[in-house]
């Protein structure tokens, strides 16, 4: 796979595949529940019952696809591995080149209400100097970016794509932005390309940080100064105590759980839906008060049609034993956290100040894209305002 040129591509997933799905939703066989237990053993046996029902007899994929098909897609083959891209261009001639990155358990899906705003503003009540052209690539082994078939595809070698991929569209100067993975796929583009990356954008929350980058008990305690900041804290370090075992799986034993993952469309949804449930905005009473049903859908039904749960499961495991960790790098940051009660992440994460854009939301949460499309898109034209 050394072909370098970059093809147009649609979503056209056969109707064969739609009637399996629908087969083996019908032909589910569930599990038995103790009573009461509500959301606190995993995804509750009615909860999902009818979630797989509406999505065997109430959503409209085909809807979906055409929605997805409106924008324009491509492929090329970086490194050995198909990479599968949506490549916007603004109406705006002096539009920024932007890449945007997805995280886990996402998809390009989640950016299908930034697209507009941000390639042209000035048909979303915006000022078109802050019109960008979009690039989103879906990340290797997820989604249309086919399973990868050989192991090294952890977020370093991703970010090394990337680079790749904007030269090859011309680019010669562009910011990043992600979250979750992404934001790791993007910062790294900071230390890789600085003489290209004009300034990353990550997006976060309080539960990414747990999962990732708390500090040490006696460096986040300090940090912790007044009553809101410890009942923060404290919610961060339940969620580490018993949030993290889908993570703990995928970066010890990928390979176990991808049969589950490729076998049962219940087994993925469920696997997927339960992240909605955690990490989105804790206003929220279930996934769809935060996430849109059919997007939320979507978003699982390109894991489900191509097959890519148990990659997705195996990039996490790369990224794990991964040690081409680059260093710092002095290119611009800024930094969105949503469902952010205080100031704690920022104590944790930059105690210094030294991050040049830091903007915090009360609302949103990890998927940030889907729950609050809003404030994210204000806070990237805001903070690439000043680095064009």
């Amino acid at each position: 796979m050394t072909d370098a040129a970059i093809h147009p591509f649609r979503v056209e997933i056969p109707e064969a595949d739609l009637d399996d799905l629908h087969d083996r939703l019908a032909r589910t066989r569930w599990p038995d529940e103790l009573p009461g237990v509500g959301w606190s053993r995993g995804v509750p046996l009615g909860y999902l019952q009818d979630l797989a029902g509406y999505w065997r007899d109430g959503y409209d994929w085909r809807g979906q696809e055409a929605r997805l098909n409106q924008l324009p897609q491509f492929t090329t083959v970086v490194d050995g591995q198909p990479i599968h891209f949506l490549h916007v261009t603004s109406p705006e001639a002096d539009a920024l080149p932007l890449i945007v990155t997805h995280g886990y358990p996402g998809s390009v899906v989640e950016f299908l209400d930034l697209v507009g705003p941000l390639t042209d503003p000035r048909a979303h009540g915006g000022d078109p100097a802050d019109a960008f052209h979009l690039v989103a690539p879906s990340l290797p082994g997820y989604g249309f970016s086919t399973p990868v078939r050989e192991p090294g595809w952890a977020m370093g070698r991703t970010s090394r794509a990337w680079v790749e991929l904007m030269a090859r569209l011309g680019y010669d100067r562009y910011g990043g932005q992600g979250g979750d993975i992404g934001a790791g796929v993007t910062g790294m583009l900071a230390n890789l390309d600085p003489g290209h990356v004009v300034g990353v954008h990550l997006n976060s929350d309080p539960l990414a940080v747990a999962a990732v980058a708390l500090p040490p008990g006696d460096e986040a305690d300090k940090a912790a100064v007044t009553d809101a900041h410890r009942a923060s804290l404290e919610w961060m370090r339940r969620f580490q105590a018993d949030g993290l075992g889908y993570l703990e799986l995928q970066r010890t034993r990928p390979q176990t759980v991808a049969y589950a993952l490729t076998d049962s469309p219940v087994g993925q949804l469920a696997w997927i839906v339960e992240k909605f449930k955690e990490w989105t905005d804790p206003a929220a009473d279930l996934p769809e008060d935060a996430v849109d049903r059919d997007q939320l859908l979507t978003n699982v039904s390109v894991y489900w049609f191509t097959g890519t749960g148990a990659s997705a499961a195996q990039f996490l495991y790369e990224t794990a034993h991964a040690q081409d960790w680059p260093g710092p790098s002095d290119v611009p940051q800024g930094w969105a956290v949503f469902a952010a009660n205080d100031d704690l992440v920022r104590r944790l994460v930059d105690p210094d100040g030294r991050i040049e854009h830091w903007s915090e939301f009360d609302r949103g949460g990890h998927f940030a894209a889907m729950e609050a499309p809003d404030l994210l898109v204000e806070d990237v034209r805001a903070f690439f305002r000043k680095l064009r």
